[in-house]
Parts: structure tokens; C-alpha cells; sequence
């Protein structure tokens, strides 16, 4: 073993031990719900977080007794995007795989509708804009395509793709106008941000570039368009915003430096909460912002809240039914998800109030292992690597 090799090893023994030490610190720390695999991808509505996993199955998980309520099995390799489609009879799981196909699934049932061949690579990211009927996907093979959704297709018919990113395409966001104009706004591994507005006709989705951003250093981890504002996280280390439709004179926001990787936010003021919070996942820290003023934004917390980095950050707008009056109410709740693969639930007023910052320093960042009895070529192991771990 040669001198570079032994220090590399004491190196990983150390951040393993100093990784069990926190593991244990932080059992029971934000109601954490224990999981197979890592999340890839999660969406969250009413009770249920529907869940993309490295283990090559999406599920359904009841948030309030943190229970698997059903699996979705079919994928040849990791589960690494997912989206939901609300039609008028049934609600619809989407999900992409890095076995590059997109597909259809009756959520309630756990019927297969259709399988699709979508991307030459790894499906990286699927959004649904349901007033267009419209899937869009993005992949490690630089493309965004457009898929129209209807069930009785089997499978999916390409209605029209973009090829103008020189990058794997990691993020997807849309707004609607109130007169029904569609824009996408699409991130990729490079950190070029790029603004479409996109047109249907004859059953083809075309695009138009509104504009290209190219604010960060390097990987966009995600991305939120709305109100007039792009909010963006970075393996740059800062989380940005940009209005997009003032004058240009006026100074653009500074940066929200992080000390590590910021692989995901979730601005409040941009779901139907409509609070001025942004929240953020740098390492193992969710950090919570006041953004009253955009200009000059307020560091309200700083949580310790896993023992590896935080991946997703979603709101979930707990549904509550008091057992005597049976009367229904709702709450705020925010839900996290790590690589140390759990999915941890807190109540947004506690997150809102400052608490004591924690001694220990945060752990550092070493790449994830895939899960044992999951056979990956090396290819994947390097593509996963990527996909999970800081740039």
C-alpha cells in the first residue's frame, strides 16, 4: 500500500466512524422514516410522499405512520425521477429510470399502463404541466423531449424535443400564464440556465428561447420558476434569484453563499403556502431563510438535521382529523430526504424559531455506496457517483 493509499483509507475509516457517531446523535431527530435505498426523487400530496428509489422501485409511503402503503416494480435499474398526473378518473405515477424508459403507472392500483423507450441514456428529470396535457423529460443524453399525455397510448408518442444543452439536463420548472401561454425553464450540469417559451401545434410541441442565464459556476441541483422569479441551487455553493421581468438596471440580489454544495431548496412563497421562507439542503444542514426582503435575506435557522447531505426539500401540508369533533385542518410540515436514506418530517413553526447551533462540525461529504445485492457496471457506479455526489 503506498502512502497516498494508507491516507486515503485512515481518511474514510475516520469519516465512517465520525458518520456512526452522528447516525446515532440524530436517530430520532426529525421523525425519521427509514428507507431501502436512497431517494431519488420525491413528490408529496396530502398524506402520501411517492418515493424514486436507487433500488429500482418507486413506492407510496403514509407520511403520518411512515409506513410503505404500495410498490411499484419494473424498472431494470435505479428509479431516479418521478412526477404525478391528476386526470379526471385516476391519478397517474410517472417515473424514468436509468434503464432510459419512462413509465405509466395506475397510482391506486399499481397497474402498469405503458412502458416507453424515451432517451439513448439515464432519464434524469420529469415535470408534468397539467393544464397542457403536456410530460417533459430530461436525460444524461442532453435532450428534453415532450411526451402528450393521454392514458390509452401505449406507449408514449415524442411530440417534439429540445437539443440545445451540451449537458445532462438535471432540472425542470414551468409556469402558465393566466392566458395560457407555457414556459419551461431547463438546468444543466454545466450551470447554463435557458428560458423557453413553448407553443403547440398539430400535436408537436415547438420552443422559442426567452433566455439563457449562466450565473453559476458549475451543476444547477434545482431550480423554481414563479412570481416573476427563478430561485436556483448550485454545487457552486450559493443558492440565486433572479426577477425576471424588471428593468435591468436594477442590482441583481446577492448570492446566498452555502460552505458546501447546495443540492436543493424549496422558496415557500412559491407553493400555495405563499410564505416569504426559502429553505435549503448544503451537507448535512437545512437552512431556513426570511426573504421579506429579496435584496437582504435573513438567516432565521441552521439545522443539523442529517447525517449525510440533504437531497429534497418539499412542503407537505399535513392533513389532520381531530378524533372528537372530526373536524378536518390542515398544517405545514416540511419533509427531507439524505443520502443517509431516511425521510425526516418537521413542523415548519419549529423550524421557524432559532435554536442553538450545534458544536460538532458537520461531517464531510464522501460518495455514497450503492445498496448491496444491486449489481451496477462500473459505468453506473461512476454515473451514480454523479448523480449523488457533490460536483
Amino acid at each position: 500500500m503506498t502512502k497516498s493509499e494508507y491516507l486515503i483509507s485512515s481518511s474514510h475509516l475516520e469519516l465512517a466512524d465520525t458518520r456512526l457517531k452522528k447516525s446515532e446523535r440524530l436517530k430520532n431527530v426529525g421523525q425519521p422514516i427509514q428507507l431501502p435505498g436512497k431517494a431519488l426523487g420525491i413528490e408529496v400530496v396530502g398524506n402520501t410522499a411517492w418515493i424514486a428509489e436507487n433500488t429500482t422501485v418507486a413506492r407510496s409511503i403514509d407520511l403520518v405512520s411512515g409506513k410503505t402503503t404500495k410498490l411499484y416494480r419494473g424498472h431494470q435499474g435505479p428509479v431516479s425521477a418521478l412526477a404525478l398526473w391528476h386526470t379526471d378518473s385516476r391519478q397517474i405515477l410517472i417515473t424514468g429510470s436509468w434503464d432510459k424508459t419512462i413509465k405509466l403507472w395506475d397510482a391506486n392500483t399499481k397497474d402498469l399502463i405503458s412502458s416507453t423507450d424515451a432517451h439513448s441514456d439515464f432519464v434524469k428529470s420529469l415535470l408534468v404541466i397539467p393544464s397542457a396535457n403536456l410530460l417533459v423529460s430530461g436525460s444524461s443524453d442532453k435532450l428534453i423531449r415532450f411526451w402528450n399525455l393521454h392514458v390509452e397510448q401505449q406507449p408514449l408518442q415524442s411530440a417534439g424535443s429540445l437539443s440545445s444543452h451540451t449537458r445532462p439536463v438535471e432540472c425542470l420548472s414551468s409556469r402558465v400564464s393566466e392566458n395560457g401561454d407555457v414556459e419551461l425553464c431547463t438546468g444543466d450540469t454545466m450551470g447554463i440556465i435557458r428560458l423557453w417559451t413553448l407553443t403547440y401545434d398539430d400535436r408537436r410541441w415547438t420552443s422559442s428561447l426567452k433566455a439563457e442565464f449562466n450565473h453559476h459556476r458549475t451543476k444547477i441541483s434545482d431550480l423554481y420558476l414563479g412570481s416573476g422569479q427563478l430561485w436556483t441551487a448550485s454545487s457552486d455553493e450559493t443558492v440565486q434569484v433572479r426577477n425576471l421581468y424588471e428593468a435591468e438596471k436594477k442590482p441583481i440580489p446577492q448570492p446566498i453563499q452555502h460552505s458546501t454544495a447546495v443540492r436543493c431548496l424549496l422558496p415557500l412563497y412559491l407553493t400555495d403556502l405563499q410564505e416569504p421562507y426559502i429553505m435549503t439542503g448544503s451537507g448535512d444542514f437545512m437552512r431556513v431563510y426570511d426573504v421579506s426582503s429579496v435584496d437582504e435575506p435573513e438567516l432565521l435557522n441552521e439545522i443539523d438535521a442529517h447525517w449525510h447531505d440533504i437531497t429534497h426539500i418539499r412542503l407537505w401540508m399535513r392533513e389532520l382529523i381531530d378524533e372528537k369533533t372530526k373536524q378536518k385542518s390542515v398544517e405545514p410540515w416540511i419533509i427531507t430526504t439524505s443520502l443517509d436514506s431516511t425521510i425526516r418530517r418537521w413542523r415548519l413553526s419549529d423550524l421557524l424559531v432559532p435554536k442553538p447551533k450545534s458544536t460538532e462540525p458537520p461531517a464531510s461529504i464522501s460518495p455514497p455506496q450503492a445498496k448491496p445485492g444491486f449489481s451496477m457496471s462500473l459505468e453506473e457506479e461512476q454515473e451514480l457517483d454523479e448523480l449523488l455526489d457533490s460536483d
